[in-house]
């Protein structure tokens, strides 16, 4: 199943440029606020399945909004791959390195995003979305509380990131739309492997990144088992998986977003974002 919001609304993805409004197709069993899917995850799932594409009506990139605008709870993990943790001068990480971002970055897969003054840095990140209260699962049993995967971007602003007595991770990856995500939530079962997808961004039509989920670090399952043996894990929640080598700052010399950008976002068998860069954020 592929879950989306479109314009405004919960809807099933059973075409590129089709879908099927959620709520209209259950008679008012299922909310049209996509959120709410993700605390009924099986019965929409199981729904989907049985639903007639008769039903589905046009839809444009332009229609679809982040199909996860409000998680309780934003998870993000830092140096989850080899060759990135070198790039930024760390040893790769014994446990995952974790911190958040706050809900209010988060935007859907296309639009503007203004940058703040500083150096404003990419990072594709595969995004797992909760689908049932995970607390103290085993890695075995871990997928089976993800919903699914989608896209994102972790937006990060160096230069308040390295400042202060301690990293402001947080701070410095939460200005508005420093994390959209999207086009659609995709159940595991519906990409080529769930544990080895290709994932990569561009600016203007240039590469820069390109890396395999393979490669993580602490893969999906192990995050959501190390997490929940820590806090529980709630449905509609996110985890930002890290991202693979090539960010700006990794660079020699570094390199940063400019206004005027298209920055393209895009994992294997989920989808792509596209995003312009503007000034005066």
């Amino acid at each position: 199943m592929k879950l989306a919001e479109i314009k405004g609304r919960a809807a099933v993805v059973t075409a590129p440029d089709r879908a099927v409004d959620l709520a209209d197709a259950s008679d008012g069993r299922f909310s049209p606020d996509i959120q709410l899917a993700y605390e009924q995850w099986d019965e929409v799932k199981a729904f989907a399945a049985a639903l007639d594409d008769s039903k589905a009506a046009p839809v444009s990139p332009a229609d679809y909004g982040n199909p996860v605008p409000r998680p309780r709870q934003i998870f993000a993990i830092g140096l989850n791959y080899v060759e990135h943790a070198k790039e930024s001068d760390f040893a790769v990480p014994g446990q995952p390195t974790v911190f958040t971002k706050f809900v209010t970055c988060l935007t859907g897969p296309t639009g503007k995003i203004a940058l703040p003054p500083g150096d404003v840095d990419w990072e594709v990140e595969l995004v797992a979305v909760i689908g049932r209260r995970a607390d103290h699962v085993t890695v075995e049993d871990a997928w089976d509380h993800v919903a699914g995967l989608t896209v994102g971007q972790d937006l990060s602003e160096r230069i308040l990131q390295r400042s202060g007595p301690a990293p402001q991770f947080s701070m410095a990856k939460s200005y508005p739309g420093f994390g959209p995500l999207g086009p659609v939530v995709v159940t595991p079962d519906e990409v080529p492997d769930r544990d080895d997808l290709e994932l990569g961004c561009l600016a203007d039509g240039e590469q820069l990144q390109k890396g395999r989920t393979s490669d993580m670090v602490f893969p999906v399952a192990e995050l959501v088992s190390r997490l929940s043996a820590i806090t529980p894990l709630l449905p509609g929640d996110i985890i930002f998986t890290g991202t693979p080598s090539g960010v700006g700052m990794g660079r020699n010399p570094q390199r940063f977003l400019k206004p005027g950008q298209e920055l393209v976002t895009y994992i294997e068998g989920i989808g792509t974002m596209r995003h312009t860069l503007t000034g005066g954020a």
